[in-house]
């Protein structure tokens, strides 16, 4: 396959469960030789979503492709020589350990650039490490309720809840992949190395602030936390006749289109859609109107009359149909292959398209330790070394001798 973006680029992947996997998963499909570190008992994810075989589960399966396994006893004299050697032959050192663990395991970030200077080293902290919360845990429902997210809901939907999608996870891994490469070019600018730390804490609070922050970007602040037009607008996905749609009519000429085709033209003056502050005050009064509007047809009539007004709109779409849309259907984002131990899977490609190196899924999620013997061979051991780490049980995975 051609090279993707990162070719050339080798990655010391010690992350596990969620966060830091997605952030790695994307480093591998832009090209990176990515190896992922586990301890002798595996990812804690191998075991989490649907499984046909134990240590593989489809959540796993997802976002660990394109990348090595090596399977070793970080806590032995020997696991952490090996280790050791490895760091000296990679570009990025990638964790989302606590700073105090991975320091007293021996690969903190001072300890590791004492072996590779120009070491990349990027950390994925739960609460940045100059507060007073540094050593406390951190996993995605915590996140979710200490940055805002869970209280949206409450005031929202009325009632608090979590989104029930690793939410936090997922958006603070593509954060952690973006800083992994802002510091790769600056280290091909200058040549210099740096650590990076990516606080979950602060990252996700940021992120909910960017629409939210409102009335307390001002002081003293002239109106509560909160984008209005979301919260308090009445904006959902609408019941038509036979189901709901999802319809946003956004600007000036959606709204005054959509209320002369349904009859509603009196409506234009009467909650002021032309002028756009005026229209966000009375938003609630037009969201309630295009619901009952939209409560006397069909789901593909409403289709049918956006397509024709140029109104963004959709039905709503279950997990299990998603295979089957007309557009990701006609792009190719679901795509299937044969695992070694799984069979066929489906999986979905990588989204981003580079015209001269594209991304591609090029090597499928590895069985606990698939690569150890690979990658120790890679290091300069010796046949007999290798196979005394893994009578020892220091490595634990596929042997070849």
């Amino acid at each position: 396959m051609t090279p993707g973006p990162l070719s050339g680029i080798r990655v010391l992947d010690m992350t596990s469960v969620v966060l830091g996997p997605v952030a790695t998963a994307i480093l591998g499909d832009y090209g990176a030789d990515v190896i992922k570190v586990e301890p002798p008992v595996g990812d804690l994810m191998r075991a989490n979503g649907v499984s046909l075989n134990k240590g593989m589960s489809s959540i796993f399966l997802a976002i660990n492709r394109n990348k090595r396994s090596l399977a070793i006893d970080m806590k032995s004299d020997q696991g952490r020589e090996v280790l050791k050697r490895l760091v000296s032959s990679i570009d990025v050192f990638v964790h989302n350990m606590r700073v105090r663990a991975i320091e007293r395991l021996g690969f903190g970030y001072e300890q590791v650039a004492a072996i590779k200077p120009d070491i990349i080293y990027c950390v994925a902290t739960g609460f940045g490490q100059d507060g007073p919360y540094r050593d406390k845990p951190a996993f995605d429902d915590i996140i979710q309720s200490a940055s805002g997210l869970v209280a949206l809901n409450r005031e929202n939907l009325g009632a608090a809840d979590y989104v029930p999608s690793l939410m936090a996870d997922k958006t603070i891994g593509v954060f952690l992949s973006n800083a992994v490469l802002a510091a790769l070019v600056h280290r091909l600018r200058t040549g210099q190395g740096q650590q990076v730390e990516v606080p979950m804490y602060e990252t996700m609070t940021a992120f909910m602030l960017a629409e939210h922050l409102g009335g307390l970007t001002f002081e003293p602040a002239p109106a509560p936390a909160g984008y209005a037009r979301v919260l308090a607008g009445g904006r959902r996905p609408i019941p038509t006749r036979d189901g709901h749609v999802s319809m946003l009519p956004y600007t000036e000429h959606h709204w005054v289109s959509f209320l002369r085709d349904a009859g509603q033209e009196e409506a234009i003056d009467r909650l002021q859609v032309r002028d756009r502050h005026s229209r966000n005050r009375n938003i609630k009064e037009l969201y309630t109107l295009l619901t009952q509007i939209v409560g006397t047809e069909t789901t593909e009539h409403w289709m049918q009359v956006c397509e024709r007004l140029d109104i963004p709109a959709t039905p709503i779409y279950a997990f299990d149909q998603l295979p089957e849309h007309p557009h990701l259907k006609a792009v190719g984002l679901f795509e299937r292959a044969e695992h070694p131990t799984q069979g066929p899977i489906r999986y979905v490609r990588p989204t981003m398209k580079f015209s001269a190196s594209p991304t591609a899924v090029r090597k499928h999620a590895p069985e606990l330790g698939e690569d150890s013997a690979a990658v120790l061979t890679e290091l300069g051991f010796s046949r007999d070394e290798i196979a005394a780490m893994f009578d020892s049980a220091v490595v634990v995975g596929t042997r070849t001798d």
